[in-house]
């Protein structure tokens, strides 16, 4: 991606972070006519659905409700872009709900590229209308605050070094670890609270920041039978091969994985290929999690519904137990440790690969898949690894409201409880889902309901400026459990970008707009126009 010749000093908004949250809120910004600076740190814009090779998780009922006009646009968009160039089969053409890769974690599982392309299509009238600059391969290193407000924002050029300050009178952080709250001094929780802090059941008794779910890196792999793709044996190989959790039935290798509900030791089955037609799968996570079939779980092509010929394989994207790394926290444990992650969940992930390709057993008694082959024009990088880790848990707000398991989860509510917020800016809905922990906790996997995103989930207790834009809002390590997801990050984002723009527009503050009635209204009413579903009709929790 091209950057402008000439960087600007300042905008009305400046949003650091380039994901999901970060791209709704520059549309929420620009599209009251404000203008935006959106940095990101890779190539890519889109984090965890582009750069971070996740396809969506979703609640089940995303085709009818629950999810903001421009998510849906987004969702549409990326049907659109395969309806009008890939050769798709006619049955599959004439889908109204087009699953492209006919994975079971989502009704719309899909390539990152895709995503990519109709992202930049949804930004590309504000950016040639001059209200939006992106900066990709820029990250935040410094911020410059006074008292209460932050007023500039240093990012730094990736490939080069260079440093360039924005100064803006609203910023978004909707970076993937929340490192701007860090950077500017606001104030932030990280990791696990102690149950006497909220006095949630499935907090531990003792406070631990650096206990946090484990990153994943992704990979996306195709299946070519009677070839040989095996690559090389990474070095750390031998010590992943023998690695057994303490809370793990087998060799974290292996096939044999705990089920995130019960923790009951279930076999996975992995056949590359499959014959099933994919216009018989079906996805809804509230019947299945569809995570026991590993293949089809986050396929994001289905060979089958295009034309014959067009392509020899399927593609998946592995983000499966076997690869969650949490030996060493990822966020808060300083510079040289989240480096030492990275590169460990990296070499986990190609002794996945490696152990796929030589040791793992097919259906047919023998061993090993060597016509696995990485996917890097999938991912957009050389090694095939997806360009950044999947990151579940950030630094979050310390907010006016902060959303705990007494909020959301169904056997504290029952499965048509959950609190009702009078100032909801948005909904989501998803189990509260964590993976294994850098702390040693095993999967907390707890029933919840449909829930509302209050607005001072939104609104820091003391900084008067400064926004979350993802999934560094006020919850708790147990909450973030659900409120980390796709469509709940781009509600935050959207919701952040319109408060900032309406804050500038009528001469207030986001405080001032969260606590006193008439000024919420007319917020709301901004977000109602624009299509930004804040309150859930009578469904059940699951």
């Amino acid at each position: 991606m091209s950057h402008p010749t000439v960087l600007p000093a300042e905008c009305d908004v400046l949003i650091v972070g380039g994901g999901l949250g970060g791209v709704a809120a520059a549309l929420g910004v620009c599209r009251a006519g404000r203008t935006a600076v959106l940095t990101e740190e890779t190539d890519w814009i889109g984090g965890q659905l582009t750069a971070q090779a996740v396809p969506p998780d979703e609640h089940p009922w995303v085709e009818e409700f629950g999810v903001t006009a421009t998510y849906r646009a987004l969702r549409e968009g990326i049907r659109e872009h395969y309806r009008r160039w890939y050769p798709l089969r006619a049955e599959a053409r004439e889908l109204t709900r087009l699953n492209p890769g006919a994975g079971r974690v989502s009704k719309l599982c899909h390539e990152p590229r895709v995503a990519l392309a109709v992202l930049e299509a949804m930004l590309a009238p504000h950016r040639a209308a001059g209200r939006l600059t992106v900066l990709t391969e820029h990250r935040p290193v410094a911020a410059e605050t006074d008292g209460d407000t932050v007023r500039a924002v240093t990012v730094e050029d990736v490939r080069d070094g260079a440093r360039h300050t924005v100064a803006a009178p609203y910023v978004i952080d909707a970076t993937e670890t929340g490192e701007l709250l860090e950077l500017a001094g606001a104030e932030h929780a990280l990791g696990a609270e102690s149950h006497a802090e909220h006095g949630e059941p499935h907090a531990p008794e003792t406070a631990d920041p650096l206990n946090q779910q484990g990153i994943t890196v992704c990979f996306a792999l195709s299946h070519h039978e009677g070839e040989d793709h095996t690559v090389d044996r990474p070095d750390t190989y031998g010590f992943w091969r023998s690695y057994r959790p303490d809370f793990w039935p087998g060799p974290l290798l292996g096939f044999l994985a705990p089920d995130p509900r019960s923790l009951a030791p279930v076999e996975r089955t992995f056949v590359p290929n499959p014959d099933v037609d994919p216009l018989d799968v079906t996805a809804d996570q509230s019947a299945d999690a569809g995570d026991k079939e590993l293949w089809g779980f986050r396929r994001v092509l289905a060979r089958k519904l295009f034309r014959p010929g067009a392509f020899d394989s399927d593609v998946t994207l592995v983000n499966w137990p076997l690869n969650d790394y949490w030996l060493k926290p990822y966020v808060g444990a300083g510079e040289e440790t989240s480096r030492a992650a990275l590169a460990g969940a990296r070499e986990l992930s190609l002794s996945v690969l490696h152990w796929l390709q030589t040791e793992a057993p097919r259906p047919d008694g023998g061993t090993g898949f060597p016509g696995l082959r990485l996917r890097p024009e999938v991912t957009g990088t050389a090694d095939g690894l997806a360009k950044s880790a999947y990151v579940r848990e950030a630094r979050r707000i310390r907010a006016v409201t902060t959303v705990t398991e007494h909020d959301v989860a169904i056997d504290l509510v029952g499965p048509y409880g959950g609190t009702r917020h009078r100032d909801s800016v948005g909904v989501g809905g998803y189990r509260i889902d964590l993976h294994p922990s850098t702390g040693g906790d095993n999967y907390i996997d707890i029933g919840s309901v449909p829930f509302e995103i209050p607005l001072g989930a939104l609104v820091p207790r003391r900084v008067r400026n400064l926004l979350p834009g993802g999934k560094n809002l006020g919850t708790t390590h147990i909450t973030n459990g659900c409120y980390r997801l796709h469509p709940v990050e781009w509600n935050v984002g959207e919701a952040a970008g319109a408060l900032a723009a309406h804050c500038l527009e009528e001469g207030v503050q986001p405080h001032q707009v969260q606590a006193e009635d008439k000024r919420f209204e007319e917020f709301a009413r901004v977000l109602d126009r624009a299509g930004v579903q804040r309150h859930w009709p009578d469904v059940r929790g699951y």
